[in-house]
């Protein structure tokens, strides 16, 4: 009975490792997937001069999940409410970032720009984009250093510290 409960906990150490090592490698990739998303954005809300709703609703349709979430959500919250834009912005992202892997760097960098999303005209908004995505390059560097180094390092840490603590209770 004592070995089936210390291969669980071997078990366990060992998968909350390699979860924390998938979220670091996911990190970068949503950060990416991010930026294009206010890319697309930006092109919407520039050049093709559709309202926030549309633009949202086309940036759901062009980035993949677990992102295409919080758009769509948005854009639908936006036609169903008559609350303020930002408002139903902090509060799409309250739900959309436990599901992510985003840090909160991305968050804030995030909810600064929601705050000015549809508040400016053509030229101001295309500089709060821009300026949220060169905030989004900084945060993506940082994601990849952190990936880069502590990557392999949690799961190994993950299986070592079930190792441990099974050491230390048979």
């Amino acid at each position: 009975m004592k070995w089936i409960g210390a291969l669980i906990l071997l078990c366990a150490t060992t998968w909350g490792g390699f979860e924390f090592a998938r979220r670091l490698r996911e990190r970068p990739k949503q950060i990416r997937q991010l930026k294009n998303a206010l890319q697309v954005m930006e092109a919407e809300i520039l050049y093709g001069q559709a309202p926030v709703i549309e633009a949202c609703e086309k940036v759901a349709t062009q980035v993949p999940a677990p992102l295409c979430f919080f758009f769509d959500d948005f854009s639908k919250q936006l036609k169903e409410c008559s609350s303020s834009l930002s408002s139903v912005w902090e509060e799409r992202m309250k739900h959309y970032w436990p599901i992510s892997s985003l840090g909160d760097g991305e968050r804030e960098i995030m909810r600064q720009f929601g705050q000015t999303l549809g508040q400016h005209d053509f030229t101001s908004q295309q500089k709060h984009i821009r300026l949220a995505l060169s905030h989004l390059e900084r945060e993506l560097e940082e994601a990849l250093e952190q990936q880069k180094r502590y990557g392999t390092m949690v799961k190994s840490l993950g299986f070592l510290l079930g190792l441990l603590l099974v050491l230390l209770f048979i």
